[in-house]
């Protein structure tokens, strides 16, 4: 659905140097928003988007009347748009008020095009365990949203605990005061046994509560949709069958919480912990916190300093509407966040960059070999960096549409040393130039080494209460 008609765009006054391709969606929208400015106001276009606890998100915007010579751009657009929204927010159904033929577009897209049966697949059976579907509405109900606050809760002995896809974290944290912590590497996302699952969790587990005199409350952090502790949707478990994530990984965490009497125990996506790590490390809220790891992961604190029922799954939202964008291996979709911000990114941009890796060498490896160049100032591993920090500023922009942000934390593997410091200087340089309202009211941050360390176990053994 999104390759009927290119879209326009305004000229880069940042180009990336090793992408000069790229169509950063922020300048898109501003592109076509001055196009239904110039046709006389456009036709409005109202969206809800539904959730199965009854949170109701809204979103208006205008599209070209269908007169317009460019009326073509209005179903790409309104894909690209309903696809940000889908990711950042979540719904199983989305009621449409609009020109019904350009609905019965979405509804079609949604049922029928490889890209549009992910979303459909995935926010439907697996997230919200509800038909996915796109429906007709003259008036569309009223919104509702459920925020609560999240964690900063540090008596006690606590376990914290963060799982990403190549290496996992667990921390020992009596009254705030981090103890012990370990890292291990670990590959999950090849491993089809729930049972190895289970036993390597228990394992980190019971590493940390060696070094307590008692275990309280258990939090942790893992890459993918948790809901009530359950696992709806995760990369680490991508190789069991869905009959055996049916039946023991959805309520692998529940399992584990028996397996420790019962204790407190909560576990919530990657990016929300990070966000929260932010936000206590600043004492503030609005904070979107972005980690450039094995993925992207992202989550989000309201500026009254809780979550919200968000999903805020950027990896998967387009940030480059260019018809030719890379595609992401998962969902097959192209221009998504995981392509620009994460390894695989790295991974993508070493070729164009002129660094010659065995092409079989691991994301990882790749990274690791990248960083050393940028260490001895090899100029073409800071290009990476460099194009990385363009298409961050850019997609600031973009994120800050959609998101009330006044910080914005950025961490990662993919930060790590000098290149780390690059990319938040390009950002702020491309802010800058381009958006200079936004570059008054929003700061990139990084966080300090102790934070780097201890941050994100403090904050996610804090997240029970």
């Amino acid at each position: 659905m999104n390759s009927e008609k290119h879209l326009p765009c305004e000229p880069l006054q940042c180009v990336p140097p090793l992408d000069r391709l790229f169509m950063p969606a922020a300048l898109v929208a501003r592109a076509y928003q001055r196009a239904v400015a110039a046709s006389g106001g456009g036709v409005p276009v109202r969206l809800a988007l539904e959730q199965a606890d009854g949170s109701r998100f809204l979103f208006d915007t205008r599209v070209l009347p269908d007169a317009s010579p460019d009326a073509a751009w209005n179903v790409p657009w309104l894909e690209r748009l309903v696809k940000f929204v889908l990711w950042s927010r979540g719904g199983y159904r989305i009621v449409f008020s609009g020109p019904r033929a350009l609905g019965e577009t979405l509804r079609r897209h949604f049922a029928s095009s490889p890209t549009g049966r992910f979303d459909a697949e995935i926010m439907g059976a697996r997230i919200y365990e509800r038909p996915f579907d796109v429906v007709f509405a003259d008036e569309l109900p009223g919104p509702y949203e459920a925020t609560r606050p999240l964690g900063r809760h540090l008596d006690g002995c606590r376990i914290g605990f963060d799982l990403g896809a190549s290496d996992r974290k667990v921390a020992a944290v009596v009254d705030g005061t981090v103890v012990f912590s370990e890292e291990v590497p670990w590959n999950p996302a090849t491993q089809a046994d729930p049972q190895w699952h289970f036993d390597e969790l228990m394992a980190m587990l019971k590493s940390a509560a060696a070094h307590l005199p008692r275990v309280d409350a258990i939090g942790g952090s893992a890459a993918g949709v948790y809901v009530n502790n359950r696992v709806k949707v995760a990369s680490l478990f991508r190789a069991v069958p869905k009959p055996l994530f049916d039946s023991r990984v959805k309520d692998l965490f529940l399992e584990l919480q028996r397996a420790w009497n019962g204790v407190p125990f909560e576990v919530v996506n990657d990016g929300e912990v990070t966000a929260l790590a932010g936000s206590m490390a600043l004492d503030d809220g609005a904070v979107l916190g972005i980690a450039l790891g094995s993925s992207e992961a992202a989550g989000y604190v309201t500026s009254e300093g809780c979550i919200t029922s968000w999903l805020n799954e950027l990896a998967f939202a387009p940030v480059d509407l260019r018809p030719d964008a890379p595609v992401d291996e998962w969902s097959g979709d192209r221009g998504c966040g995981v392509q620009y911000f994460s390894q695989q990114c790295v991974g993508r941009l070493v070729g164009p960059a002129g660094i010659t890796v065995d092409a079989a060498l691991p994301l990882p490896e790749k990274l690791k070999r990248v960083q050393e160049l940028m260490a001895r100032g090899d100029e073409r591993a800071r290009k990476i960096y460099e194009t990385i920090g363009v298409y961050l500023g850019y997609t600031a922009a973009h994120y800050a549409a959609f998101y009330d942000v006044r910080h914005i934390l950025i961490l990662g593997r993919v930060t790590s040393g000098d290149g780390g410091t690059v990319i938040l200087d390009e950002a702020r340089r491309v802010l800058g130039t381009e958006f200079p309202d936004l570059a008054k009211r929003i700061a990139f941050r990084s966080p300090d080494e102790r934070s780097k360390r201890h941050g994100q176990a403090i904050a996610a053994a804090s997240l029970p209460a």
